[in-house]
């Protein structure tokens, strides 16, 4: 890892360590806590027969807590690289021990096919390679990778989202990007820390290779008149890549 993407990654940590025990108030509407995509999402869960499922990148495994109460008897693991959430998980969201782990989602420390499912909630826009993390996803599911996370092409007014579209398909979307952030590749703020732009298009290719079916469920639900829903439409999509099914 080069010097400047360690910084990043240290900057990130201890943001996310500095304020664990505020984490879910500043995040209390992100990724698994939208009850209505987790609902869809426990219904592919029930669609694979999920007997176990990891969670990558859990934070204060509120995700890890759902899916325990959702599906009590499967083996739920959650591994998170930044120790005060893992803290927070345990201490109060009442998240055993076991279930939590310490370590980083660009090198799962699982074997192949281990896990049924794997999944992430808005965790890959933090991310300097996201498709790295989906990789190891990859390697480590047997049925089914569930994504939810951001689209950068469903943000901002109709006119910056076709240009963004245009400017990834043309190959230039990483030097905009560059330019964009000064050359660091990412922009910061006080309550969502370092966020790199990332759509989940951007591991669509890597996704449909594995999976025997790829599904889109946008998270803004009210647009829906569009030829490019939810490409164009939706700032957030559940991924849904099964195999198998």
């Amino acid at each position: 890892m080069n010097s400047k993407r360690q910084t990043a990654v240290e900057f990130q940590r201890k943001y996310y360590t500095d304020s664990a025990e505020r984490y879910e108030s500043m995040h209390g509407h992100e990724g698994d806590a939208d009850d209505a995509l987790f609902k869809i999402f426990c219904v592919f869960l029930h669609l694979v027969e999920a007997g176990s499922v990891l969670d990558v990148g859990a934070a204060t495994g509120r995700g890890v807590r759902k899916l325990l109460d959702a599906f009590p008897g499967a083996c739920v693991c959650g591994i998170e690289p930044v120790q005060a959430l893992i803290h927070q998980a345990i201490a109060k969201n009442n998240v055993p021990e076991q279930c939590m782990l310490c370590g980083s989602g660009e090198r799962l420390p699982f074997p192949d096919q281990s896990f049924d499912v794997v999944c992430s909630f808005a965790m890959l826009h933090h991310v300097p390679e996201p498709n790295a993390v989906v990789g190891e996803m990859l390697r480590v599911a047997r049925k089914a990778v569930l994504i939810l996370d951001s689209n950068r092409f469903g943000q901002g007014r109709q006119a910056v989202r076709l240009l963004k579209l245009a400017l990834y398909k043309v190959g230039l979307w990483r030097v905009v990007n560059y330019l964009k952030t000064g050359g660091k590749g990412y922009l910061t703020t006080e309550g969502d820390g370092l966020a790199y732009s990332y759509s989940v298009y951007d591991s669509f290719r890597l996704l449909s290779r594995w999976a025997d079916r790829l599904i889109l469920i946008p998270q803004d639900s009210q647009r829906l008149a569009s030829w490019f829903h939810p490409l164009l439409t939706s700032s957030g999509i559940l991924v849904c890549a099964l195999k198998g099914v």
